[in-house]
């Protein structure tokens, strides 16, 4: 993105996504607006949705996952996060959107922004994310894969904020193709 700026234009990152994640990606090209962005991470006021795609039959019950996740750095210089009583709190509200008959699409809002919330909080549940080769299923994975996914199937597919500068802010990204297609070919269950 910065290679397509005009040059002597600002234009910064706000947040960044998972490898594999796609859809919804804030620039800013104003330090101050950038400032007042980041401000709006900090105390949860950017309201993001994502959807996921998870294994198996998501209980209808369960609506939100709160256990405390810390990081660990590794030696190879990747991040890892674990479920743990000391780590810092997180936040995951999770939805139903559509039943498929070896697994569900669910709608989830992160309330906290803790590094691979998500995707920890999903294997926690013991319904991992399809794709994630990090903290979910082999079996799961390779059954998607067949189906035309090769990446996490974890899209933000919405962003919701209000700067103090401007009327409310509502940013939309439909699902990818390669995501589309996988949802195309899984079986309803009725």
């Amino acid at each position: 993105m910065q290679q397509l700026k005009p040059p002597g234009h600002f234009l910064e990152l706000v947040h960044r996504l998972d490898q594999g994640t796609s859809g919804c990606l804030l620039f800013a090209k104003k330090i101050t607006v950038l400032r007042e962005l980041h401000a709006l991470l900090r105390t949860s006021a950017i309201e993001k949705t994502y959807l996921a795609l998870v294994k198996g039959y998501w209980p209808q019950h369960l609506h939100e996952i709160g256990v405390p996740l810390q990081k660990q750095h590794l030696h190879s210089g990747e991040w890892s996060v674990k479920i743990n009583s000391t780590g810092k709190p997180a936040l995951t509200q999770f939805q139903i959107v559509t039943r498929f008959t070896e697994s569900t699409l669910v709608k989830v809002k992160p309330k906290t922004g803790r590094t691979h919330q998500i995707r920890v909080h999903a294997q926690y549940s013991q319904h991992p994310i399809a794709g994630d080769a990090k903290y979910g299923e082999k079996a799961f994975n390779r059954t998607i894969q067949r189906l035309g996914c090769n990446r996490l199937f974890l899209h933000a597919s919405e962003l919701k904020f209000h700067l103090p500068s401007s009327e409310p802010i509502h940013v939309k990204a439909g699902l990818t193709e390669d995501l589309s297609t996988v949802l195309q070919q899984l079986i309803l269950l009725k």
